[in-house]
């Protein structure tokens, strides 16, 4: 049953100018009904009579019951009202006793500026509002759910019964907007296995460009923010998926008919609207939408190059082109032969400057993975040669980092430990990635 008194206000503070100074405030604003009570006990009485309040302001530094033993006992009277604490600077150790304990929202000091006052206290009236809203529209959501169980037999089906339980997850996160950092976490993880439902092939996929996009970005010298936006956008990227048949998802980009590209190029749009209902994901939902953009302005879906392509959109492409070809290649790929797919590309499609940094990465990445089909061996530097991986980092004899696991050998990084073991060599070889039964000479 949704709640009548959405727009009631209760005030407990034993100070009887403080209750009609904030009562004489909120007159101003229309629908809203003000309840006034001069001690803990009295507010729970009145809360008794009116479970269904908005919300609820107590003064924290009361006689007899403080205001966090008052909410902490509204909070089992009337669960879902917005509970805020009034406090003086001196009392901050009580007023976070109040949030951890009364589930307090916020705290608001004395002596306040009115204007903040009335907004805070008429936001938090609205939040309760989008609350009861939502339970609302989760009753019909339900509703409509047995409807859906029909097609339980078939994929649509539990594409379908996917997609509603991701709208409702972040339909809440959008309302409430203080949802736990887990749920957060497992919402998006749902909606980056969802497309598993339509191609099985391609259930890994997202994880591992996720892994390779992060930790480039990382590299890259991103801020924290940053790295987690191109986290979550490479997670989600092609959600946009959804709903498209499943003969286009499974196969290469580069072999669809003119009909088929046209579907296709879609899903990045579509993926940016349906993770731009939640304003926390925003900015990851610009890069799910650019992540087929071209360096050279030929990609889409609106044809920018270069520095226009957000960086975390150019990381995203590469990390997402380089498991493409991986998945369609199949156990006889190579990084070495998948990163001159992508060197190829340089210029065209992807950012030249990122290559390096990115092969690092995925080079790791995918060696980690396949390790049960490889062995390490270590070698002599005069015999290194370029395409080598290394299985172990390498340092000098003094102990200074040379190069990380999972760097592909090139020319130059072959000289330069050809020096670093005659200046100041260490007491053991380098030690590199070789394919079982194989010897890296």
């Amino acid at each position: 049953m949704v709640a009548k008194n959405l727009n009631t206000l209760l005030i407990v503070d034993d100070e009887e100018n403080i209750l009609r100074a904030v009562t004489r405030l909120l007159l101003e604003e229309d629908d809203i009904q003000v309840l006034t009570a001069n001690s803990g006990s009295e507010g729970l009485k009145i809360l008794q009579a009116h479970p269904d309040v908005a919300l609820i302001l107590s003064d924290q530094r009361m006689p007899g019951m403080t205001g966090a033993e008052f909410l902490q006992q509204a909070k089992s009277v009337a669960p879902e009202a917005i509970r805020m604490v009034l406090t003086g600077y001196a009392d901050i150790n009580a007023t976070m006793d109040a949030i951890n304990k009364g589930g307090a929202s916020c705290y608001i000091t004395k002596p306040w500026d009115d204007g903040m006052l009335v907004q805070t206290l008429t936001e938090g009236i609205q939040r309760y509002r989008m609350t009861m809203e939502n339970k609302r529209l989760s009753a019909l959501v339900q509703q409509q759910n047995a409807e859906l169980q029909e097609w339980n037999k078939g994929l649509k089906s539990r594409v379908m019964e996917q997609t509603m339980r991701i709208r409702q997850q972040m339909e809440e996160l959008r309302l409430s907007g203080e949802i736990a950092t887990r749920n957060w976490q497992n919402t998006i993880l749902a909606f980056s296995s969802a497309i598993g439902l339509l191609d099985p092939m391609a259930r890994s996929h997202s994880s591992n460009v996720s892994a390779v996009a992060e930790e480039s970005a990382r590299k890259l010298l991103l801020t924290s923010e940053e790295v987690e936006t191109v986290r979550v956008a490479a997670l989600l990227h092609d959600i946009g998926k959804i709903g498209m048949e499943p003969s286009i998802v499974g196969k290469n980009p580069e072999l669809l008919s003119d009909v088929e590209q046209a579907e296709y190029t879609l899903h990045p749009v579509r993926g940016q609207a349906v993770v731009d209902v939640v304003e926390g994901l925003r900015s990851a939902g610009q890069l799910i939408r650019c992540h087929h953009e071209n360096y050279d302005g030929t990609g889409f879906p609106d044809r920018l190059a270069g520095g226009d392509i957000p960086l975390g959109g150019r990381i995203i492409a590469v990390a997402d082109y380089i498991d493409g070809v991986i998945a369609r290649m199949g156990a006889s790929f190579t990084i070495a032969s998948v990163m001159e797919k992508v060197k190829k590309k340089a210029g065209s499609w992807f950012d030249p400057e990122l290559l390096s940094t990115i092969q690092d990465v995925a080079t790791g990445h995918y060696i980690v993975l396949g390790q049960q089909s490889l062995h390490e061996e270590q070698v002599d530097p005069e015999d290194l040669c370029p395409g080598m991986v290394l299985a172990r980092e390498v340092t000098s004899g003094t102990g200074l980092l040379l190069l990380n696991k999972g760097a592909t050998l090139d020319a130059a990084k072959i000289h330069s430990l050809k020096r670093y073991y005659r200046l100041d060599p260490p007491a053991q070889g380098v030690f590199v990635f070789v394919p079982a039964g194989q010897t890296g000479s």
